[in-house]
């Protein structure tokens, strides 16, 4: 599964639910379990309108989790009055639920009301669970450490004396990671029967409640969609205090919602999921809402309140540029050209296979594709043993979960001298909706330092089949090529008579003045625009260079490309310690040239915001506005110093 944003649409109205109509719900003159169901009704036609005025989120686990949720906030959770920081702690393990969560956040007044139209929008809620968000106990987003996180907090309380309840959410598919499993078995050892680990359940992945009692849990299990149910489950935990527990709650993902509902959302080939992420086309969407306006209605007659108020918004419509590069779809023929010259070549993915572009290729060469689940480090591992055996393995997932969770795992192949190749996709600070922790902006520095590994990262689409059939033939090392998922449009064209080697790259733009080094499809498009500013403003003609070597630069290239020019300019989609700009500027030094050369690093100083593209580029200072300002402020130094 993965983060996908929905490229285009038309202008529609959304529906949602004002704060008043979950008020009066929680004063209605009725039992627990009722109110509960209508609660939960309204927060689904909420989580669908965040969706949708997002363009992107994850409709299928809010959805699945939203009668657990409500039940606990509206029951389970105590003190909340009180505060974030003085009541029981609840924190969703698997992150994708959170526009669900914060439509119950929300509707119960913990969130100010204007937020629900700020879901992937700077300063307002980010794509991922984050603590700067009131009630928010943990960030989320990588899987598999909720429990582990409720372990260490429920040791600080008991440090403190302060008891507290500690309910985790996590998701099935999320069990796929070691971590959660290494989180067991200290936790029923040390008796913290304060923890209760909440799964929902909704069987796209596999059966866990054998494996939980295993560890010493104590597990129930219940419909995760009757309230009721819900409510007999926990009320037998109550009597459990000497060990933590564990609710296996059977859901539906997409529930509420006929055709998003699993299994029948499964594609044709009965595995992807069809809304795990993205905003529903308009008249799915408007399909969608009528059923969960019915639902909702009925759950008020229930509670004899009438039919239930919304409000309306106007979504404007969006518009992809006609003529963009989409790398990883590029990436998914070129990878499929390769396989038909190379039959020992395997393909092995981490549950992204829409993502990473790998679609084709499992569908033509399905003896040849390995999926791997939510487990990197297990697949880096058996794409090692291949690679020992004559295999040449590409081994696929997001740039910010391959280049971390099993870099020992890479450095330990990368140890033996064999081959694998590393395809990491999301990469770096756009997509900005999805927020930090799918944001891969230290990729680089993670891996650059591994020997036998080289980093590459295209800018255009035949960029993407040059590099892979370098990388495929001409190196005996492993390697890792870097992928912007967003499309985007260039303003220069990829040279027809490039050679790719090694540490070497080429002029997007010529200049005289300065030069600017960078690679990937925004960063290059935003410095060539900027560059285009500050020369009909000023006279100075900046350099444009595409250098997709991440950690690799020839030296003799690099001389001659600076070339008399003292301004040297390093961009980075990546922090800027440990990225391609730090590499450079060690590089430089070591040339010796005149002392007056001065080279300026620009890329991300800090942890990246969530928001639109668009803005979380302004933030940052990587826009075209951006980028003017920061190559103006370099070329007036080195005018400074002459």
């Amino acid at each position: 599964m993965g983060d996908l944003q929905t490229d285009q649409g038309e202008a529609l109205e959304l529906r949602y639910v004002p704060v008043s109509e979950f008020t009066r719900v929680v004063n209605a003159k009725a039992n627990p379990a009722a109110k509960a169901v209508a609660f939960a009704a309204l927060a689904r036609i909420n989580a669908l309108y965040m969706i949708a005025g997002a363009w992107s989120g994850h409709i299928g686990t809010s959805f699945s989790s939203l009668e657990i949720m409500t039940w606990l906030f509206l029951n389970e959770l105590r003190d909340l009055g009180k505060g974030p920081d003085h009541c029981d702690i609840f924190f969703s393990s698997k992150g994708h639920d959170a526009p669900g969560l914060y439509s119950v956040l929300i509707g119960l007044g913990l969130l100010p009301a204007d937020k629900l139209h700020q879901l992937r929008r700077i300063g307002g809620l980010p794509g991922h669970p984050h603590v700067e968000t009131p009630y928010i106990q943990a960030n989320t987003g990588s899987l598999g450490m909720g429990i582990s996180k409720a372990k260490g907090m429920a040791l600080a309380n008991r440090l403190a004396g302060t008891p507290r309840r500690i309910f985790v959410l996590t998701g099935d598919g999320e069990l796929q990671e070691g971590q959660f499993w290494e989180s067991l078995g200290s936790a029923a050892n040390m008796n913290l029967g304060e923890i209760v680990a909440i799964v929902d359940h909704n069987k796209i992945h596999g059966d866990i409640e054998a494996k939980l009692r295993a560890f010493g849990w104590h597990v129930s299990r219940c419909d995760g969609h009757d309230v009721a149910a819900i409510q007999r489950t926990f009320r037998s935990l109550d009597a459990i205090t000497d060990r933590p527990k564990a609710i296996v709650a059977d859901t539906i993902k997409g529930r509420g919602v006929s055709f998003m509902e699993g299994p029948r959302a499964l594609g044709t080939d009965n595995d992807l999921y069809l809304f795990h992420s993205g905003a529903p086309p308009e008249q799915q969407y408007l399909d969608g809402l009528k059923q969960l306006l019915d639902a909702a209605t009925r759950a008020f007659a229930a509670l004899d309140l009438g039919a239930p108020n919304t409000e309306t918004r106007t979504r404007n419509p969006r518009r992809e540029p006609r003529d963009t590069h989409n790398l990883v779809a590029a990436y998914g023929k070129a990878l499929v050209e390769q396989a038909g010259r190379h039959p020992h070549l395997m393909v092995l993915d981490a549950d992204l296979i829409k993502d990473c572009g790998l679609l084709e290729f499992a569908a033509r060469y399905p003896q040849r594709f390995v999926e791997c689940g939510i487990a990197e480090q297990d697949m880096v591992s058996m794409a090692c043993g291949m690679a020992r055996r004559g295999v040449l393995p590409v081994a696929h997932s997001f740039a910010c979960f391959l280049s971390t969770r099993p870099n020992e795992q890479i450095y330990n192949q990368c140890s033996e001298a064999s081959k694998v190749i590393y395809v990491g996709s999301l990469a770096g600070v756009l997509p900005g909706g999805p927020g930090h922790s799918h944001q891969s902006v230290r990729d680089i520095s993670a891996l650059s330092a591994i020997p036998n590994l080289l980093l590459a990262e295209p800018a255009a689409e035949k960029e993407v089949h040059a590099l892979l059939d370098y990388l495929i033939h001409e190196t005996a090392e492993s390697a890792y090529l870097r992928l912007v998922s967003v499309k985007w449009p260039l303003p220069f064209a990829y040279p027809s008579n490039i050679r790719v080697e090694a540490g070497k790259g080429w002029i997007a733009r010529p200049g005289k003045d300065a030069v600017v080094f960078g690679y990937g499809p925004w960063l290059l498009s935003n410095a060539w625009h900027a560059a285009e500013e500050i020369e009909q403003t000023t006279g100075s003609r900046l350099r444009i260079v595409n250098l997709p070597w991440l950690n690799r630069v020839d030296a003799l290239w690099l001389k001659e490309t600076i070339g008399t020019c003292r301004t040297v300019i390093a961009l980075d989609n990546h922090y800027v310690h440990g990225g391609q700009g730090e590499m450079l500027a060690a590089a430089i030094a070591e040339l010796g040239l005149d002392s007056s050369t001065r080279v300026s690093r620009i890329g991300v100083t800090e942890l990246p915001e969530c928001g639109t593209n668009d803005e979380v580029l302004a933030h940052h200072g990587l826009d075209v506005p951006g980028l003017v300002k920061q190559f103006r402020a370099a070329l007036e130094r080195v005018a400074q110093i002459a």
